[in-house]
């Protein structure tokens, strides 16, 4: 009996080892190495989806039209994107990445999120107890935005024979504060093939 345990043990110890060695982790570069195991939204979806948007929305004639009225670069704001897909999608990173992308294109300039704001304020209040007169940071002098980017993402997924296709599109609209006014809308779209074969066009 004791040999049949000791037989047991080992041959699960073996087990074990094998599962460990048949497991690898590799790191790559996340800025230059896509990697889309899943078909799901990814992080290159993110990315890709992002520049796309920012692109036509940096390059349109409203930009113009805004320095051209006040002198000034256009003032944006990232609102709410929201996700109308089946998936779990954290949309923050989408978010983040638009305003990266903004930021980047030097055409615009962008606020910070309320959330951010609040975290702000909560250091600008220390600061009035705190800090010397001449490096306090007064109130009242927060830079109001001009537009806020709203939109929301939608998918269509279609299955057939251990086929199938994804498809994702973001439709974002560029809106005055004051005003109201759509001075800009666009879309954005990704498509995946996944499956084994080839898809028939």
């Amino acid at each position: 009996m004791r040999k049949f345990s000791v037989l047991l043990i080992a041959f699960l110890m073996a087990l074990i080892l094998v599962g460990c060695a048949g497991r690898e982790v590799t790191r790559v570069d996340p800025e230059n190495t896509p990697i889309d195991l899943s078909g799901n939204w990814n992080d290159v979806d993110s990315q890709e989806m992002a520049k796309a948007l920012v692109d036509q929305i940096t390059t349109a004639v409203w930009v113009e039209n805004h320095v051209t009225d006040t002198g000034k670069k256009p003032v944006l704001i990232v609102g709410n994107i929201r996700n109308k897909t089946p998936e779990h999608i954290p949309m923050k990173t989408l978010t983040a990445d638009l305003e990266a992308a903004f930021i980047n294109s030097g055409r615009v300039l962008v606020v910070a999120s309320p959330e951010e704001r609040e975290q702000v304020r909560q250091e600008r209040a220390e600061q009035q107890d705190h800090s010397s007169e001449e490096s306090m940071k007064r109130w009242g002098q927060e830079m109001g935005a001009d537009f806020m980017l709203v939109g929301e993402l939608n998918s269509i997924f279609d299955q057939y024979d251990g086929k199938e296709a994804k498809y994702y599109q973001a439709n974002v609209y560029l809106v005055h504060l004051e005003s109201n006014i759509k001075v800009w809308t666009g879309d954005s779209r990704i498509k995946k093939a996944i499956g084994k074969g080839k898809f028939r066009k």
